[in-house]
């Protein structure tokens, strides 16, 4: 097989756009990534690999997909047809029958997932080394961990072997272990992204998360990766248009007395220097009470919230003890002691926690906070598994508890070269908002206008993993909400159109199911360009929702709809695809 070297040093969408419009092909990047994961050896990243040629037999051959041939990772508690699932327990494993919905959207915007990777057991832990395939290190020293559950998954693109991973985040799998390889780490709002087709470790409080090289490809991804998924019971509608940001960001930090770093002087120097970087931004620095946050982070593990965990695998170590790792074997096992009372009483603590919570994020608008207090060597997580695991989810335990999103992104390294991050939080669907502050802090230029976008309705070819959704994805587009129009609209399937589209005519006084439709928001840049494309005989137009609101929308030019079938009653162009 020939060698090929691409023209560039890092695995980024921009660089990789570059590559292909330059004329490398999908076969020298995949040639490229397999000979970058044999250069560094064993590293214990991968679990499941296949070979370059059944990735070839799958890729993607329309280069304006707005991932068109981008190579990615995907934690092995994650579905992709036809590969086995482990979640790092052999005896568990099975072959996924089809992929998880995070992993068919990105799919169908032409990433090419590389291969399953390691992770702590179950998704158990925040130390990668609770697997029985190796512990992952650290990019930046061989003798620290690589932080967990998603060690596989940051490793794997802080190593240059692939553009982004997917990884989960329960307690802070999505967060420390960017913290520990200088990545950028996604946590996105519960429910945000789809969790069906992912071995669940805390169903109600799983999260897919996002690791990148920079928060411009985060925000990209989590963009195409977003989506209302019905048949997941978690899932969740963003809520249409973004809330108004403040001019002058109020930031909450830490006061001095609850600064706890357990005895880490250099992550405490830098969560210093990361609060100064901030007033340098010009953002107001506010302490605020960190109490209810702490509580809230050690309700997750020490009371009866563990039992959880052994909603989703209890069955299953029950009936292989032999089969767990002996540290989440003792964690799962714990929940049997606790009573259904007991788990009632830490659902009102919760509820009280999250009042006291409330009154703290009336005095700022995000909060800042160290991703971790400090990294550790692996021998020594090996030696006090349970405690040093506690202390690393000092900051991040409370974040999916109390409804929040969160972003972790670099802030430098000690004296010792070893690397510190820190992570913007701030509740449900402000995943936007922290991207801006994010991309301020790492100084990169702002993923996001800063004012709200342009709402647009699609009906048809541009819905979610039709022909031409791509067309909204890669101008940043976000999906807002899946809903309906009002009733007195009709649906019609255009003839001789390519790829098939439908036409949407409003008709005064008629009263039908409504038309299924996908709300998207693009910015007013975004819209235009947009609108410049729109071919006759659609245009847009003014589409009322069944809830009374308006969105700008398609509307089709009255000439084009003689003699094309009426399919209003179908509901929907999904609807009638599938008939």
């Amino acid at each position: 097989m020939s060698h090929y070297t691409l023209r560039f040093p890092a695995l980024t969408l921009e660089n990789l756009r570059a590559a292909y419009a330059s004329g490398q092909t999908i076969h020298d990047v995949l040639t490229e990534v397999h000979r970058r994961i044999e250069q560094r050896g064993d590293d214990h990243v991968w679990l499941h690999r296949p070979p370059l040629e059944e990735l070839l037999t799958s890729a993607p051959t329309d280069p304006t997909l707005p991932l068109f041939g981008v190579p990615f990772a995907v934690k092995d508690n994650i579905d992709v047809a036809g590969w086995p699932t482990t979640a790092a327990c052999p005896a568990y494993s099975y072959i996924a029958t089809a992929d998880a919905p995070v992993v068919a959207r990105l799919r169908a915007a032409g990433a090419i997932p590389i291969g399953k990777t390691n992770l702590d057991q179950f998704a158990t832990g925040l130390v990668g080394t609770r697997t029985p395939y190796g512990a992952c290190r650290s990019v930046f020293h061989a003798d620290y961990i690589s932080g967990g559950s998603s060690s596989g998954s940051a490793v794997a693109v802080a190593a240059g072997e692939v553009a982004f991973s997917l990884g989960t985040d329960t307690a802070g799998s999505g967060r420390v272990p960017a913290a520990f390889n200088g990545l950028v780490g996604l946590k996105p709002t519960v429910g945000a992204l789809s969790s069906r087709g992912v071995v669940p470790a805390c169903r109600s409080l799983d999260c897919v998360s996002i690791f990148a090289h920079s928060v411009a490809d985060a925000s990209t991804l989590h963009a195409i990766a977003e989506g209302f998924d019905a048949a997941d019971p978690y899932s969740r509608q963003r809520p249409l248009g973004d809330t108004p940001q403040p001019t002058t960001v109020r930031l909450g930090v830490l006061p001095a007395s609850q600064r706890e770093f357990f005895d880490n002087t250099e992550s405490a120097a830098l969560y210093a220097a990361a609060i100064e970087r901030c007033a340098a931004l010009g953002h107001t620095i506010v302490e605020i009470d960190y109490a209810p946050f702490r509580d809230t982070a050690q309700l997750l593990y020490s009371g009866p919230r563990v039992a959880e965990r052994s909603a989703g695998v209890g069955d299953f170590l029950a009936k292989n003890p032999d089969a767990f790792h002996p540290v989440t074997r003792g964690i799962i096992e714990r929940a049997g002691k606790w009573t259904a009372a007991e788990g009632y009483r830490a659902e009102y603590e919760l509820q009280r926690l999250r009042r006291l919570a409330e009154a703290e994020w009336q005095k700022m608008d995000t909060l800042l906070l160290p991703t971790a207090p400090g990294i550790y060597r692996v021998d020594d997580v090996l030696a006090e598994p349970l405690e040093l695991n506690t202390q690393l989810g000092a900051y991040t335990n409370f974040v999916n508890l109390l409804d929040c999103a969160a972003l972790a992104v670099p802030a430098g390294f000690g004296p010792s070269g070893l690397p510190f991050g820190v992570t913007f939080i701030a509740p449900a669907w402000s995943d936007r908002f922290l991207a801006q502050l994010g991309a301020a802090f790492v100084n990169e230029p702002t993923p996001f206008s800063t004012n709200s976008g342009v709402l647009l309705a699609v009906v048809g070819a541009h819905l979610s993993e039709q022909p031409l959704n791509h067309q909204l994805t890669s101008r940043g587009a976000v999906l807002r909400r899946t809903c309906r129009t009002a009733p007195n609209y009709r649906l019609y399937a255009l003839p001789n159109t390519k790829p098939a589209k439908p036409g949407l005519r409003r008709t005064p006084g008629f009263t039908g199911p409504g038309i299924e439709l996908e709300v998207w928001e693009l910015s007013t840049r975004a819209f235009g360009s947009f609108v410049a494309e729109t071919p006759a005989p659609m245009g847009i137009g003014t589409v009322e929702l069944e809830d009374g609101t308006t969105v700008k929308g398609f509307l089709c030019e009255p000439c084009a709809l003689e003699g094309a079938d009426d399919i209003t009653a179908y509901g929907g162009w999904r609807a009638y695809l599938a008939k």
